[in-house]
């Protein structure tokens, strides 16, 4: 019997599939959406948290340092806890404890409390980007993979343009601590939504995590993993400071910086989407040319940063080529960590976040150092630079090995 058929061609059966998987998609995204506000809406509430916490500007950095520490311990413990769980259910549980650290920061008396809600809610976010990567790539045809990933990525650059600004409006109108219970409903929402619409997997197997170690001793993997740190590293050395710059440097008023960060927020939604394609494109030298261009924004910024009008049209730029290698890195782990996808993809994200706190860090100490916020800048495009010189080297090292392959093909025929 022949299936009925859309005007196009494609089948009733093969449209209902698809709508189920965007409607999958969207729901990873609402989850992503929540997971990166309260990842990234501390840099917008900095000056409102140290002031209220009576800590300095560099040490309230550290909450940024501290989560992204706790993505990187999270990842791998989390990984191994939940390998037998059918994996909606794994996304479940980890939404569950994103919930719980959230609320624990809305309510924190003290710094030292709030660093500690910061690492819990932390706990599942490299599980859950890594699980849900995979599921990601898993629900959608061939071909399409990367763009799934971006899909799901596109939560957390939504994050930026409307999660971020608005938490930072919310925090400085109603206190920062709104902010976080703000976020803990929007958790409870993303839980809801990936009940309902993220698909259970039973055929999915459960991940071998002795295969998924061995993976780990691929030099190719490795490289990769030292990529994300680096490449996305220099990112976070400017980002985590981006309140204080915008303020002190580029004279934008405090109630304006949420407008800025909302402009960052729409250049990582197209980077992220244009990231996306590229990695479907020509992975390896398209994310080359990005994190060129990438580090040539940042030393540009050093110098716009004094001009509002210029820092502006900077911030905005930096936002699309920063956000545009995010889908090649989580795509470049999954591809060589074919064996063993879950847990690479997994660290990869604990590999961002290990980039995060080494960024915020070495920002941080650039601001101690009183190197002025110039240097903060010019610290995060040495960062990413590095990162480009371990692109290169695995590039290069894929290109011998491809062609010692062909070498010894020759030799057998």
């Amino acid at each position: 019997m022949n299936l009925p058929t859309s005007p196009d061609g494609a089948s009733e059966a093969d449209a209902t599939d698809q709508g189920a998987s965007r409607l999958a998609l969207l729901a990873l995204s609402v989850a992503a959406f929540a997971i990166g506000t309260t990842e990234f809406v501390i840099m917008g509430l900095l000056p409102e948290v140290a002031g209220d916490l009576h800590v300095s500007i560099p040490s309230a950095g550290l909450l940024v340092s501290g989560y992204a520490l706790g993505v990187a311990a999270g990842a791998p413990l989390l990984a191994a806890l939940t390998a037998r769980m059918e994996r909606r259910n794994a996304l479940l549980l980890l939404l569950g404890l994103f919930i719980l650290g959230n609320a624990l920061c809305a309510v924190a008396p003290t710094y030292g409390v709030l660093m500690v809600a910061r690492v819990v809610a932390a706990f599942c976010h490299g599980s859950f980007f890594g699980i849900g990567a995979v599921v990601a790539s898993h629900i959608v045809p061939r071909g399409q993979a990367a763009r799934a990933i971006a899909l799901m990525f596109t939560g957390l650059t939504l994050a930026n343009v409307l999660g971020v600004p608005f938490g930072t409006f919310l925090g400085q109108w109603a206190g920062w601590r709104s902010t976080f219970g703000a976020v803990t409903v929007l958790g409870v929402v993303a839980a809801i939504a990936v009940w309902r619409l993220v698909p259970a997997l039973p055929g999915m197997p459960s991940p071998d995590m002795r295969r998924e170690l061995g993976v780990l001793r691929q030099p190719q993997v490795l490289l990769a993993l030292a990529m994300t740190v680096l490449g996305f590293g220099g990112v976070f050395t400017v980002f985590t400071y981006i309140a204080p710059i915008l303020q002190q440097q580029s004279h934008v008023s405090v109630g304006a910086t949420g407008w800025v960060l909302i402009l960052f927020g729409v250049g990582t939604t197209i980077g992220n989407m244009l990231g996306g394609r590229l990695a479907d494109w020509r992975l390896m030298p398209s994310l080359a040319g990005v994190l060129v261009v990438l580090a040539l924004v940042m030393f540009a910024f050093a110098w716009t940063m004094h001009s509002t009008a210029a820092a502006i049209v900077t911030v905005f730029v930096w936002g699309v080529f920063a956000f545009a290698t995010v889908p090649p890195l989580q795509m470049r782990v999954v591809q060589q960590a074919s064996e063993g996808p879950h847990l690479a993809s997994t660290l990869n994200i604990a590999a961002f976040n290990l980039g995060n706190a080494i960024g915020a860090f070495i920002g941080g100490s650039m601001i101690d150092l009183k190197l002025g916020l110039s240097s903060v800048s010019i610290a995060g495009a040495v960062v990413t630079l590095l990162g480009l010189l371990v692109t290169l080297a695995s590039a290069a090292l894929e290109r011998r090995g491809a062609s010692r392959g062909a070498v010894a093909s020759a030799a057998g025929a």
